[in-house]
């Protein structure tokens, strides 16, 4: 039976200092790409398309080297450390396989703790972020349920049973919140589950639909199942989070591994939906369309992280995804036809056949790009993915029986000797060809960051962040943080200044060499690249005005609308940016556009770059 606790109704929040409820904030979620100014991180990809590009450019080329440590905050002693982080009004939200934390974006100080007791043993000890909506957080439990928090308190509003730890499911993915519904799905394809996505009602905890990512009986896709002995246990989890198209109303659901593993003899058929994109209507769950990467898997060969959507050069619409069968897929999303097809890892040229006496296979099981997928660089039109380069050898077998709650294989597999490395690779996202790569001393699981400031952030499990040049994947700034960063990077900004913050120190999928211990580091430039001198007076207009004649009209004109020197029309910037984000715009601008402020600001200069700033934002 179904189980919706109303804990804030009854006074029993689990959040810190168990708060009174109060009203929820207005109405916010991680928007459309386009939609945002850069300064929050509302969802675990930033926009829901899946992009993860931040319209932030303080942070740059010129002065990433600067880049330093503000704060660390240890979250747990021990464990796994693999979520995405979200970024709301200056606070950070974070999760551990128990725990939610809310801490200060600036200063690393915990504001709260929401700890969820659990109400049965797990089988897998993850958590991989939450989503927002409406000032509600929500996340999964590694026991099966669905909570919702609010974000002010840490206090919890509701409750739900959505798996059955018995048979092995648990709920470890970031979720995605839209339009006042939670979509969820999943995990446990290694017990035989039958694996479902799930949408809520994010006021109550209703559940509203769900899908059944292993069709049986009429269902679409049950007859690639020859053998239906495995409808009820063939897998099809979902392991990380989500991606959805507001206009069209589809989310893209990335489906993992069949069971049992290594023996795809024994289920003949494609096996769908199993490493497949499945785009279901938001609303109803009704099956639009899918993409299947790996057929028959016979090498746990999931898609695991969420594809990214993006327009075409031309236009049309395109979804990447990245799988861990070491490859980056480009579909058509009009024909469903696929485009481009990438190795980002070391791939087999012909893939081996499983056999009792063992084939080695690369990727390996732990290879390929895991439960971080794709980022989408608008700017540059290039795809970045991080990947794994991890070989395995693997053994069939008679397939094992299957029981309530166990391991179902159907072999065996072992590491090679070689330890495992990592790879940063930039695509032309159209055509799929390769502008550069980074082999990274070990793997890279954690996330890629592009933002237009023309630098793309990454890490590998060593606990190395890396800061590219986007254009040439040069390193600018090389950090070793303590930890395996195997989890979200983002930027935001707060007063004016960009920050980065991301995880560090991950104990889980040892293979990996992960270190460290759960921690949150923050970093953003030194003081001396940012204003010291901001004066409390108002802006002077009227001196705004002197500046823009002096640096700006040769281009813009002097009624800001003259675009003959290459200048663009500035008298409707003002609803599009805030004065903060203008002077951050004037002092690192785009090409064509001149430096006009070099860095760092000389005394009498931060004046100048605010009144100039009023200057431009009063023009009717």
């Amino acid at each position: 039976m179904r189980k919706v606790i109303w804990l804030t109704l009854l006074g029993l929040a689990g959040g810190a200092g168990a708060a009174a409820p109060v009203p929820p904030a207005p109405l916010q979620q991680a928007p459309a790409s386009g939609d945002s100014d850069g300064a929050d991180w509302l969802g675990y990809n930033n926009t829901l398309d899946g992009q993860r590009f931040s319209l932030l450019r303080e942070l740059n080329v010129g002065n990433a080297a600067s880049l330093k440590e503000a704060c660390r905050v240890r979250v747990a002693d021990r464990g796994s450390f693999q979520a995405g982080l979200v970024v709301i009004e200056g606070t950070i939200y974070a999760t551990t396989a128990t725990d939610t934390i809310a801490l200060d974006a600036t200063t690393c100080a915990i504001k709260w703790r929401h700890v969820y007791r659990r109400q049965q043993k797990p089988n897998f000890p993850v958590n991989r972020g939450v989503a927002y909506l409406n000032g509600r957080l929500f996340r999964g439990t590694d026991d099966g349920r669905l909570i919702a928090i609010d974000a002010r308190t840490g206090s919890e509003i509701w409750r739900d049973d959505v798996a059955d730890v018995r048979l092995g499911e648990s709920s470890p993915g970031a979720p995605v919140a839209w339009n006042g519904i939670v979509i969820t799905g999943i995990s446990g394809s290694e017990f035989g589950v039958r694996g479902r996505v799930m949408a809520f009602d994010a006021a109550t905890g209703r559940e509203l639909w769900r899908f059944h990512t292993i069709p049986t009986g009429d269902e679409t896709g049950a007859d690639t199942w020859q053998d239906t002995k495995w409808n009820e246990h063939g897998g099809g989890s979902t392991w990380s989070t989500l991606t959805l198209d507001v206009v069209e109303g589809e989310v893209f659901i990335p489906v993992g591994n069949p069971a049992p593993d290594f023996f795809p003899a024994d289920r003949p058929g494609s096996n769908l939906f199993t490493n497949c994109v499945v785009v279901l209507d938001a609303r109803t769950g009704a099956l639009k369309w899918w993409y299947q990467t790996a057929p028959n898997d016979p090498f746990d060969y999931d898609l695991a992280a969420a594809p990214v959507l993006f327009p075409a050069k031309d236009g049309h619409g395109l979804l990447a995804l990245g799988g861990k069968d070491g490859y980056l897929h480009v579909v058509d999303r009009t024909n469903h036809q696929l485009i481009a097809k990438t190795a980002v890892t070391t791939v087999d040229a012909l893939l081996p056949t499983p056999s009792p006496n063992g084939v080695k296979v690369c990727p390996g099981i732990a290879g390929g790009v895991e439960w971080n997928g794709p980022a989408f660089d608008p700017d540059r039109h290039l795809l970045f993915v991080g990947a794994v380069d991890y070989c395995s050898i693997v053994r069939s077998g008679p397939s094992s029986r299957w029981a309530m709650g166990g391991i179902f294989f159907g072999g065996v597999w072992s590491p090679t000797p070689e330890p495992g490395t990592g790879w940063i690779t930039a695509v032309d996202a159209d055509t799929g060809t390769v502008k550069w790569r980074y082999h990274a001393p070990a793997p890279v699981v954690g996330a890629v960051t592009p933002t237009a400031g023309g630098v793309l952030i990454a890490g590998d499990n060593a606990g190395t962040l890396y800061i590219f040049n986007s254009d040439s994947g040069a390193i600018l700034k090389q950090y070793a943080t303590g930890g395996s960063l195997s989890g979200g990077i983002v930027t935001y900004e707060q007063n004016g200044k960009q920050y980065l913050a991301f995880t560090s120190g991950n104990i889980s999928k040892t293979v990996y060499g992960a270190t460290g211990r759960p921690t949150i580091v923050i970093m953003t430039l030194p003081a001396s690249l940012h204003p010291v001198d901001r004066s409390a007076n108002p802006p002077d207009v009227a001196h705004g005005q002197q500046v823009y004649f002096s640096l700006c009209a040769a281009c813009h004109g002097a009624d800001g609308k003259s675009i003959s020197f290459g200048g663009g029309d500035l008298t409707n910037i003002k609803s599009r940016m805030t004065s903060e984000q203008l002077m951050s715009w004037i002092q690192h601008p785009a090409p064509p556009m001149p430096q006009v402020f070099p860095q760092p600001l000389l005394k009498g200069e931060y004046e100048d770059l605010r009144d100039l700033a009023a200057f431009v934002l009063a023009w009717p």
